[in-house]
């Protein structure tokens, strides 16, 4: 199974719907918009690793959808989807910024190779994902999804781990509760934001030596949590 986050924008229901079950019947956990401006909205909470994106959509075309998700995450991989088969087009796609460009009607195998080798390009440029990331005296093993603090190990439901790895990945940035309840739960979680605040209170207790103030995951008031850069 993938586990890689992808967004889907496409405004024709039925290609929308078939690329969502074929993408997850391959292990990806898909997200999906019918417009741009939906599209840029959910690219804005969200962190994914590809977007496929259609050309031709309501409100806001690809071109201005990819110039806006670009400018939140720089290095995000987008492949175009399009039924519009110019050259011109192509050329004008690829020097907006895109990954890679597919013309509609296309083959699942194809459009799989595609989002392959466009996420090992994409892995390549990243470098190796460190398995062991660390912060003071708190290690975690991502491989082994084991955490210790001062050699000691720290015991963890599979919930915590989760969360105390995505502050971990996303060190320096600002997560707002919104954020960190997709991105940990995910979109169909009907959490609050009591349920994060509960969650964090709980890590904080196993994983920062003096819970009352805070080290490791900092309190950004009126926005959320940061887990600071080492």
């Amino acid at each position: 199974m993938s586990g890689e986050r992808v967004l889907v924008v496409e405004d024709d229901p039925s290609i929308l719907a078939g690329l969502e079950l074929n993408l997850s019947m391959e292990g990806y956990l898909v997200t999906t918009a019918e417009d741009g401006p939906v599209a840029v909205e959910i690219a804005s909470r969200l962190d994914f690793d590809l977007v496929l994106l259609d050309v031709m959509l309501p409100r806001m075309n690809g071109f201005e959808v990819l110039e806006a998700m670009r400018r939140r995450q720089p290095a995000l991989p987008v492949i175009f989807l399009t039924a519009r088969d110019a050259q011109g087009d192509k050329v004008l796609g690829l020097d907006r910024g895109a990954d890679d460009y597919v013309t509609k009607p296309f083959s699942l195998p194809e459009l799989f190779a595609r989002i392959n080798a466009t996420l090992r390009r994409s892995r390549r440029a990243m470098g190796p994902a460190p398995n062991l990331i660390s912060f003071g005296p708190l290690e975690i093993d991502v491989s082994a999804r084991t955490a210790r603090r001062a050699g000691q190990p720290v015991e963890l439901t599979a919930r915590e781990l989760d969360l105390l790895m995505y502050f971990a990945r996303s060190r320096g940035r600002v997560l707002t509760r919104e954020q960190i309840l997709r991105n940990v739960w995910g979109d169909g979680y009907e959490g609050t934001d009591r349920t994060v605040d509960n969650f964090v209170a709980r890590l904080r207790t196993k994983v920062d030596p003096d819970p009352d103030k805070p080290e490791l995951i900092e309190t950004v008031r009126g926005v959320g949590y940061r887990y600071p850069m080492p």
